[in-house]
């Protein structure tokens, strides 16, 4: 199985300079500093949202003064495009690589799919809100910034898809329907976790434990989708 053990975002922060560097070059910004500005940042948007969130929080967050902060990134929305930027990619990044993988069947697709994502999104549920709320408020956002119609569209998971309905594998022919099923089954326990909690009054730790659980169960979920038919 592809693991996916890397952080939920995938532009590394370059290592810090030596005093020395930092000496002969004081007119560079400290790349140590824009790293925790944007570390806080995420944080603060991702709980928050834009419009919730003042650069006076992402300063006390990465604990630096606000001057310091406006000398790194001028305006909140410059710095919150870098995070949605990086937010999205990230999590299109792990669908790109399971969906162009030639060597998994389409069923195969369905498990790595249902196990990273869960996976994912338990070291980080707060990103499925953040995602779904800011793109609401700015669709054109995701369509600018990542190219999803060409990702979806010239996948091997499309090409497969489309092999399966001619095959008479799969009687529905629209590959959203399929995506959106699949998304929505992983997706949106995470984002009603907090009604979710107080209906079956569970804990965190039971949550997560239902999470595992459904690594197992939307795979036969969506194979019992894939053979229905519509009346």
């Amino acid at each position: 199985m592809i693991e996916f053990k890397k952080k939920f975002y995938f532009y590394p922060v370059k290592a810090e300079w030596s005093y020395m560097k930092k000496a002969k070059e004081p007119k560079e910004k400290d790349i140590t500093t824009e790293g925790k500005i944007k570390e806080a940042a995420r944080t603060v948007f991702h709980k928050k949202g834009y419009a919730a969130t003042r650069t006076r929080d992402i300063a006390e967050e990465a604990g630096i003064n606000l001057a310091l902060l406006n000398y790194y990134f001028r305006s909140k929305e410059k710095l919150f495009h870098i995070i949605m930027t990086e937010t999205l990619s990230g999590f299109m990044q792990h669908m790109v690589v399971v969906l162009n993988d030639e060597k998994t069947t389409l069923e195969k697709k369905v498990e790595l799919i249902a196990a990273s994502y869960i996976d994912l999104l338990l070291r980080a549920p707060e990103v499925p809100v953040f995602i779904l709320s800011e793109i609401r408020n700015n669709p054109a956002i995701l369509m600018e910034k990542i190219p999803v119609k060409q990702l979806m569209f010239h996948s091997v998971f499309f090409k497969q898809h489309q092999k399966a309905v001619t095959d008479g594998r799969i009687k529905e022919p629209s590959p959203l329907h399929f995506l959106m099923n699949l998304i929505g089954l992983i997706v949106f326990p995470f984002v009603a976790s907090p009604m979710l909690k107080k209906i079956g009054s569970i804990k965190d730790k039971d949550f997560n434990q239902l999470m595992q659980e459904r690594k197992k169960l939307i795979p036969v979920w969506i194979k019992a989708i894939m053979k229905a038919n519509a009346k």
